[in-house]
């Protein structure tokens, strides 16, 4: 669990992933630009790896914002 969380802070910290579809799952990462192509990645990745749950998060640009309704 210790190298999916260093591979979490990875994704988060490094900029090549902002405005994309990550998914992290069998020790690496994948990026995809839109959600069609992440969910075909997905699939994929699933059927290549199929013991294992996949990570799956959207890296919002810098300059995004995000509102929660309530």
């Amino acid at each position: 669990m210790d190298k999916h969380k260093r591979l979490i802070n990875l994704v988060y910290s490094n900029s090549k992933y902002l405005g994309k579809h990550i998914v992290i799952i069998g020790g690496k990462i994948y990026s995809a630009e839109n959600g069609k192509s992440a969910s075909k990645l997905l699939g994929k990745l699933i059927k290549q790896h199929p013991d294992e749950i996949p990570t799956i998060t959207y890296i919002p640009k810098a300059d995004a914002l995000i509102l929660f309704l309530f």
